[in-house]
């Protein structure tokens, strides 16, 4: 499943433009700890986490992840967003609790395998 496709499934809002819209998503991670998802987040992953600052896209960047997406609707600093576009990083975000957000993805994922 493209990232494209679950954004439309699950109907997330995406901040950053087309970024990544085509990248094949394998997995998911949920954590706001950024040395546990330096440690045990995969590539071509989706990642679940309330942080918004710009150390993110670092970890994102050294991770290979296709994108971050932010629960609850909170809200990015404009630097974030845009230095997410020059990145190559895509940012969702959405209303619902990380908890339920990951629990869409992961049906998703399965049915589209």
């Amino acid at each position: 499943m493209t990232l494209g496709e679950l954004s439309e499934t699950l109907g997330f809002e995406i901040l950053t433009g087309d970024t990544n819209l085509k990248r094949e998503i394998k997995s998911g991670y949920v954590s706001d700890l950024l040395s546990d998802v330096i440690a045990n987040i995969e590539p071509d992953s989706v990642w679940i986490t309330i942080q918004r600052h710009i150390n993110i896209l670092g970890v994102a960047k050294l991770k290979d992840v296709a994108a971050i997406i932010i629960p609850r609707n909170l809200q990015l600093d404009k630097e974030v967003i845009e230095k997410a576009k020059e990145e190559n990083i895509a940012i969702l975000r959405d209303s619902r609790s990380a908890f339920e957000i990951s629990g869409l993805i992961y049906n998703a994922l399965k049915k589209g395998m």
